[in-house]
């Protein structure tokens, strides 16, 4: 790469175009690959506070509380009272377990076709990246 090109940029284009492949891939589950995360998120740790969801995300618990918001709107989430009043859970409904076992093979395809893409160097140094600190 150029010495003179900012890799933050490059990086953040090349994020911009590998969330369109999977939206993509995704379009006929009727959700993007940011809810699609989010749902799986839900999924493996529900009931999960969303301040707990926050910190699994690593995104500001209004923004967490936002996104979980849109996903009751569309039927597939919900959020229940949770064990301290000050502080709420999401669960997934029946129609969010649909959504992610409808969304699941679409998302492994474009996985597969990223890792293809990508190859093993890139792919290995994404996971070194994004790795729980």
């Amino acid at each position: 790469m150029n010495s003179d090109q900012c890799y933050c940029t490059a990086i953040r284009t090349a994020e911009r175009r590998i969330t369109r492949v999977y939206d993509d891939a995704l379009a006929p589950s009727g959700i993007t690959v940011a809810q699609f995360s989010l749902l799986r998120k839900i999924e493996r740790n529900a009931p999960v506070s969303l301040t707990r969801l926050s910190v699994i995300m690593e995104l500001d618990r209004s923004t967490v509380g936002r996104n979980v918001r849109v996903l009751k709107k569309l039927g597939l989430a919900d959020i229940e009272p949770g064990e301290d009043q000050r502080e709420a859970s999401a669960v997934l409904t029946e129609s969010g377990r649909e959504t992610i076992a409808l969304a699941l093979p679409l998302w492994r395809t474009a996985q597969a076709h990223l890792e293809q893409v990508l190859g093993d160097k890139i792919t290995q140094a994404i996971d070194a990246f994004s790795a729980p600190v």
